[in-house]
């Protein structure tokens, strides 16, 4: 397996390995399995975000709701389980990841059926979702806390390593199987290359659409719940740091923003590289806007770099 993947899949981890031998010039600790360990846990919830991200991006398309499929998916676990009924308690995690399904199906219908471009539409379904917490909370707070699931999934640990870790590595293999294995991931691509000719070979490319973007939309709001864990609570707009270095973690692991290629091994290494990057800025105190100005440039010179290999490629 480790044959088949691509050199650009592996930059991010040589990216991880450089920017812990550099940081540690400045931040010793950077060296300490504590420290590494955290660095795991935190990149975990973004790892989620792009782990979703990258199946819709191999089928050539973008999901930008993805800030508010988290934070509505966080409202409503934390609700739930707020409302004080057992029962519903239970059925927090359930509910969540049903709601970011039914969120991921809207996205398929507006871009499979009503052949929306997908940016517009999930721009938004990600606008509607905003206008629906704020209406639902009157633009405060929303009331509610995470149960102990939530908290044991977000910063739990077991033998030695973060859950939310383990976590998000089980549910990227699961779907780097599928995508290796079945007929999905072969379908996925095809879209990603070429969907009329797919269309014509006799696939069904709305289910697959579908099928991506009610997974895209399952990883988002398992994120949400993860994060809601990790602070015990729900807050407006808590996704929105997430949909830049959601996009970067995939582009940077390799995937091609016009669909067809990459993976989930090199999303794993561009989660964790946009997540050390972030914390060694953190660490030099270098403010937000800067930060997004350094993972927009990362972006542009990723795309750079795709385009000269594809024009370089035989």
């Amino acid at each position: 397996m480790l044959g088949r993947i691509s050199f650009d899949a592996w930059m991010p981890f040589i990216g991880v390995i450089v920017l812990i031998v550099a940081g540690s010039f400045f931040f010793p600790q950077i060296l300490s399995a504590e420290y590494l360990t955290q660095q795991l846990q935190i990149a975990a919830f973004l790892g989620l975000l792009a782990t979703g991200a990258t199946i819709v991006i191999l089928l050539g398309h973008i999901d930008l709701s993805v800030p508010w499929v988290l934070t509505g998916a966080a409202i409503l676990s934390t609700a739930l389980v707020g409302s004080g009924n057992p029962i519903l308690s239970v059925l927090a995690v359930p509910a969540a990841l049903l709601f970011g399904a039914l969120i991921g199906v809207v996205n398929g219908i507006g871009v499979a059926i009503l052949r929306i471009p997908s940016m517009v539409w999930t721009l938004a379904v990600n606008s509607m979702l905003l206008g629906v917490a704020v209406l639902n909370t009157g633009g405060f707070n929303p009331k509610g806390e995470s149960s102990q699931l939530m908290v044991t999934m977000a910063s739990g640990d077991l033998l030695g390593l973060p859950v939310s870790f383990l976590i998000w590595i089980t549910i990227s293999l699961a779907l780097t199987y599928f995508l290796i294995r079945t007929p999905f991931g072969r379908y996925l691509r095809s879209i990603g290359f070429n969907e009329k000719a797919t269309f014509l070979s006799g696939v069904s490319t709305p289910s697959v659409v579908f099928a991506a973007f009610s997974i895209a939309g399952m990883c988002s709001a398992l994120g949400g719940v993860m994060l809601a864990g990790y602070a015990n609570q729900a807050y407006q707009s808590m996704g929105d740091p997430f949909l830049l270095p959601t996009i970067a973690a995939v582009v940077i692991g390799g995937t091609s923003i016009l669909g067809g290629r990459g993976g989930l091994f090199g999303t794993i290494g561009g989660a964790l590289f946009i997540t050390l990057l972030t914390s060694i800025l953190s660490v030099m105190q270098i403010g937000d806007a800067w930060r997004n100005i350094i993972f927009g440039v990362i972006i542009l010179v990723m795309l750079l770099f795709q385009t000269l290999r594809k024009g370089a490629a035989p």
